[in-house]
């Protein structure tokens, strides 16, 4: 092969440069500079292409790091995905609110706190770390978790920032935080009860929270409002912390019920627990005694009887029953607490709260036609309300003569305050029962109840009420110019074989105002003492219907009732309750 020589010229800096002629040949040893040219450029290759593999590879590695870290960070490790992925979707659970607009439950986003024992450098060492700032953590068991095989174990969920901060600040190898929601409750323990509380998860567990469950996970968390007064519930239970206190009482109920609709402003019970930490009360605490306890409400039951009885036509107010002597029935004897030895009428009985004479008057009218009138009532069932707390009530085995006369007055029978008062915002709503709810009504919304007793008999058991504050035994619950209508209610606690005097159930039901009825209102005390101020009387009388009169007094401006100028008969109840202690019974 020849290579014909030529030349090239190249300027630089104005100049022409010459560049040497080619060989006119190909040296001899071109063949083998050839090859080694070939093989450096394979090895290039093979060099290039496997830097591309390996590109490629780590590119595919990092971007399955970034999914795992994105589905980590979505649903959480695999160990505690049911875990999160309840939490995700209860991230939507909505606002709980009062009839105001006062939160009463809201959702915030919370730092959890995991670790990933593989890569805890000492178990014991680490428990102990963390105990400095979360105190209340038990070393041994952290100790056991962290020195598992899982990848995943939690320490400590829905911390404080403080919190955070302190566990952060530690440095430890193996731990980690997550966000997740945490169901808050802004009002604590007021209102407790009514509200309810979640799970870890934000399940409902109790109380509206429990009650519309479904209502608050539906669509992007609808918040739903509560028929519950804050502003009432407030006086309600101040009211009720302080009647505990005086009386040194086990428990206390107190129940606000409007009668037109049903739409509950206030229950109260106590005691109570913080929603917020539900696990630090015991079951007491976190037992609803409006709803989930049943009770023998004693002599508040004497106006179902009084109004069975005028509804059936089998009494009328001035029908007489002889109450001279105690009545003989079953191998039973039934006194009255303060008998007058005589023969009353139906309207005395009331007023006196004579036990003979309520058994006299439902054993004239039969014990079908009793079980027939409080099954319209809805006292043979739970109450009809929202809360699956609503207990049922304690019916008698058996439902002879003496059920018919103890029940009577209270006694054989045990309902839920919910149902009782329900029962007696029947009575005050013209005869008509609406089913008791938590939920607020429209001001145009029509309300549809059931009528249970005529227009005539509902007024005159109201007026026997009114008469009973003004006249009888419930004089302490008059509330200057709101003028209450009530009945004093105190019955035995039952033990192992009979009932135990000393230990008593004491309430008041009542309404307001008599003239216009508007809203019910029942107080019950569990085991009451009687002090100097009652003369050492623990009953009804005594505890719950000043308890009622002061309710009364503090929420009718609330509920925009207005106050009428006192009549002779508030002024004649007060005078007389100060004046003859011995008439509460």
């Amino acid at each position: 092969m020849r290579l014909w020589p030529f030349r090239r010229q190249v300027s630089a800096k104005s100049r022409s440069v010459a560049l040497p002629p080619l060989a006119e040949a190909a040296p001899a040893d071109m063949s083998r500079l050839l090859r080694i040219e070939s093989d450096e450029t394979k090895a290039l290759d093979a060099a290039r292409s496997r830097l591309r593999v390996m590109g490629m590879s780590l590119a595919v590695g990092f971007l399955l790091l970034a999914g795992r870290a994105v589905d980590i960070a979505v649903m959480g490790p695999a160990n505690a995905a049911p875990v999160t992925r309840q939490a995700a979707h209860a991230e939507t659970r909505g606002d709980l609110f009062d009839r105001t607009g006062q939160v009463l439950a809201t959702t915030l986003q919370t730092h959890s706190l995991y670790a990933d024992p593989s890569l805890v450098w000492d178990a014991r060492e680490t428990a102990e770390a963390l105990a400095t700032v979360l105190p209340d953590i038990d070393v041994d068991a952290l100790t056991e978790d962290l020195g598992g095989r899982g990848r995943f174990v939690w320490v400590r969920r829905n911390l404080t920032p403080r919190q955070r901060q302190a566990v952060f600040s530690l440095g430890l190898p193996g731990l980690g935080f997550r966000m997740e929601p945490r169901r808050v409750y802004p009002r604590g323990r007021l209102a407790s009860h009514i509200v309810g509380y979640t799970d870890r998860d934000m399940a409902g567990l109790a109380g509206a929270e429990r009650a519309f469950d479904s209502a608050l996970l539906s669509g992007d968390g609808r918040p739903v409002a509560l028929s519950i007064d804050m502003s009432v519930q407030f006086h309600v239970d101040e009211v009720l912390r302080s009647t505990i206190a005086d009386f040194e009482a086990e428990a206390a109920v107190g129940v606000v019920m409007n009668v037109g609709t049903g739409e509950i402003l206030s229950m109260v019970s106590l005691p109570d627990f913080d929603p917020n930490r539900p696990t630090d009360a015991d079951a007491g605490g976190r037992l609803n005694r409006a709803a989930q306890s049943v009770y023998e409400m004693g002599s508040t039951f004497k106006a179902f009887t009084v109004a069975m009885a005028l509804e059936n036509g089998t009494a009328t107010l001035e029908s007489g029953y002889d109450a001279s002597n105690p009545l003989q029935i079953g191998g039973h004897t039934i006194h009255d607490y303060h008998a007058e030895n005589r023969r009353l009428t139906l309207s005395e009985i009331f007023t006196h709260s004579s036990n003979i004479g309520s058994s006299l008057i439902a054993l004239e009218a039969g014990a079908d036609a009793q079980r027939g009138f409080l099954g319209d009532l809805r006292l043979l069932e739970r109450a009809p309300i929202e809360l699956a707390e609503s207990a049922d009530p304690l019916l008698p085995r058996q439902w002879g003569p003496t059920e018919t006369a103890t029940i009577s007055y209270g006694h054989g029978l045990a309902v839920s305050p919910i149902a009782t008062i329900a029962a007696f915002a029947a009575i005050a709503n013209d005869g008509v029962y609406v089913p008791p709810t938590l939920l607020p009504v429209a001001a145009d919304e029509t309300i549809v109840g059931e009528r249970v007793m005529s227009s005539e008999a509902a007024r005159a058991v109201i007026d026997l009420m009114r008469e009973n504050v003004t006249d009888g035994t419930g004089g302490y619950a008059e509330a200057i110019g709101y003028r209450v209508a009530g009945k004093t209610g105190t019955a035995e606690k039952p033990s192992r074989g009979g009932y135990d005097r000393n230990r008593l159930i004491s309430s008041f039901s009542a309404v307001f105002p008599a003239d216009d009825p508007q809203y019910a209102v029942l107080v019950l005390l569990d085991e009451p003492h009687g002090n100097e101020s009652t003369y050492g009387y623990a009953t009804g009388g005594w505890t719950a219907a000043p308890a009622i009169g002061d309710i009364v007094s503090r929420i009718a401006p609330i509920l925009g009732v207005e106050r009428a100028e006192a009549d002779h008969g508030e002024r004649a109840a007060l005078i007389r309750a100060a004046l003859m202690p011995e008439m509460i019974p």
